[in-house]
């Protein structure tokens, strides 16, 4: 789960305890049809600009000035209101690289990003770039639809965090301009008023006010072009013809299916399939993106429910897998650690507890890769000091990597591998410690930069450093990228980022969490494929975050989804990769 995820949850449930107001009448068909309301969402782009006045340096973001600094070095300016700020370094060719750092305004906006600014260098002493910035935007759908008893059904439809799955909304009443969503907390809990709002005849509008949220939600009737981010590709999409991926200037070569060795037809239809989804409740299967690359090769890519290349998507725990991405690359670079290195010998000493337990004394990096260090910590059982939420909820240390450094142990590392977040986050202090290195810096130099990724946000502690243990934004085409530096056993466009011997530990089997095969953050899995099977690694995160490389078929598939905390998100992984795909592809 992401930083901000859990009190987007909070949030979403504290509906549930909305007093109840007054009783409704019958329903009315006024409010039969398909209602979207959408708030933040504010501006994409912003424009940085820095200027030299005399003896003086002065940053201008979208009309605002306020002075830089020159902190060891480095560069740094700040808005006021922390309405942003600027952390870089000029570099070899006199231009400025650096990051910007922001919080959205979404509810929990004290959550931050840093995504990468290029300020080049023009003339006259100014230098002048543009930043992207993190997706801010949260859209509600509400289909409301008269059931066989007459009453109005719906559900919430929430296509940026699945906010919907955690407000239990199955119907809707009106009582003259008074209107209620009515659910059930629990599957077996009595119905009850989850939230209220107005009913705007003269405008034909639904305004509600949900707890936690800093804005009011007005929902109105859709149109033909509001269809697509409700359905896959509209109500009625037409029938879908394959087209190649363009060239663009992210790397990635591209072909045609059939080059590939990819059945087209069969392709077709799978992609007919996913654009002919039902939306029926909330369960339904929220496919996002869906990518193939073949033999170095970019040959389908596919958008749904308003997604684009553009789109900079959550890929949650997924992310988990760059981590162990960004440590090889570090490891190579010349870091002075391996993965058998004691955390104790690794991590800065000031994070660690006075007495330090000896199973925590006997810890080693792979232990954190593998899941196997025994804290006591497990991302389903949220009653445990070390689970996600607990440590990013509690307010008492602020240095996460202190905190999960404090969390006691449960056994001898290396006995049992637990997934917990808390892990991969800890390889971010043997990271900084090592490296002496800001944690986004470092992954631009390493990783970024090298498979030619240009546009991301990766999240932030509240100590200002990277979180690791998932959750940052990356386009679907850049992300992918991380299934064919697999593939090619450590290398992209002929440029060697880790070790062939890092990448064939990273994707073998290192432990087993519950029955399913681990790696160094990596999943692995074995598909049907002809008349045997096929072994897959993949980066997994939930909502259905995947990136899926299959050396034997030299493919990598990615999907990305929005069936946050559904089970719906394995529908992927579990149908289309061995039933849709698989077969489509020749040996």
């Amino acid at each position: 789960m992401s930083i901000i995820s859990s009190r987007l949850v909070r949030a979403a449930v504290a509906l549930a305890f909305l007093v109840a107001g007054p009783a409704a009448s019958e329903p009315s068909d006024d409010l039969v049809g398909l209602w979207k309301a959408k708030a933040f969402g504010g501006e994409a782009v912003r424009e940085i600009i820095v200027a030299k006045t005399g003896d003086r340096y002065v940053a201008d973001v979208g009309g605002g000035r306020v002075p830089m600094n020159l902190v060891d070095g480095e560069i740094r300016f700040a808005l006021p209101s922390g309405l942003g700020e600027f952390r870089g370094t000029v570099g070899s060719k006199g231009d400025i690289e650096g990051h910007w750092i922001i919080s959205p305004r979404r509810a929990g906006g004290d959550q931050r990003y840093a995504s990468p600014a290029t300020l080049a260098q023009g003339p006259a002493g100014q230098w002048r770039g543009e930043v992207r910035l993190p997706p801010d935007a949260l859209t509600f759908y509400l289909p409301v639809t008269r059931s066989e008893n007459g009453a109005l059904a719906t559900y919430l439809r929430n296509p940026e965090r699945n906010l919907g799955r955690f407000i239990a909304v199955e119907r809707i009443e009106r009582d003259g301009d008074r209107v209620r969503l009515l659910g059930r907390a629990s599957p077996t809990g009595a119905e009850t008023t989850l939230a209220e709002g107005v009913f705007h005849p003269d405008s034909d509008m639904i305004s509600l006010n949900f707890e936690g949220f800093d804005t009011t939600f007005d929902f109105v009737r859709t149109g033909t072009d509001d269809e697509p981010g409700f359905y896959p590709r509209g109500k009625s999409p037409a029938p879908y013809s394959y087209a190649p991926p363009p060239v663009l200037d992210d790397g990635w070569p591209t072909g045609t299916l059939a080059e590939a060795k990819i059945d087209e037809e069969a392709v077709e239809r799978f992609i007919d399939e996913l654009a002919a989804v039902p939306m029926d409740g909330i369960g339904a299967s929220q496919v996002h993106a869906v990518l193939i690359a073949r033999h170095g090769k970019l040959v389908l890519e596919e958008y749904f429910h308003g997604f684009d290349r553009t789109t900079a998507h959550d890929t949650r725990s997924a992310a988990k897998s760059l981590t162990a991405v960004l440590i090889g690359a570090a490891m190579r670079a010349g870091a002075p650690f391996n993965v058998t290195t004691r955390l104790v010998d690794a991590i800065d000493p000031a994070l660690f507890p006075e007495e330090i337990d000896p199973r925590l004394a006997a810890t080693r990096v792979e232990h954190l890769l593998d899941m196997s260090a025994g804290f006591v910590c497990d991302d389903s059982d949220p009653s445990l000091p070390g689970h996600e939420d607990v440590m990013q909820e509690q307010a008492e240390e602020l240095n996460w990597h202190r905190y999960a450094l404090a969390v006691p142990m449960a056994r001898q590392s290396g006995e049992k591998a637990v997934y917990c977040s808390m892990k991969p986050h800890l390889l971010g202090a043997v990271l900084s410690f090592e490296t002496g290195r800001w944690l986004p810096e470092l992954f631009r130099d390493l990783v970024a930069g090298p498979l030619d990724i240009n546009r991301y946000h990766v999240n932030l502690t509240p100590t200002g450093d990277s979180y690791y243990g998932g959750g940052a934004y990356f386009e679907p085409r850049d992300f992918m990228k991380l299934g064919q530096l697999v593939l090619n056993e450590g290398t992209w466009k002929g440029r060697r980022i880790l070790s062939r011997d890092y990448v064939r530990n990273m994707i073998a089997t290192q432990t087993k969490i519950g029955e399913r095969q681990y790696g160094w953050l990596w999943w692995i899995t074995e598909y049907p494929y002809a008349e045997g099977t096929v072994r897959a690694v993949f980066a997994g995160g939930n909502g259905g975050q995947i990136v899926m490389a299959i050396p034997e078929l030299d493919l990598v598939i990615a999907f990305y989804g929005g069936s946050y905390s559904d089970r719906a998100l394995l529908i992927p992984q579990n149908v289309y990769v061995p039933e849709r795909i698989l077969p489509a592809v020749a040996h």
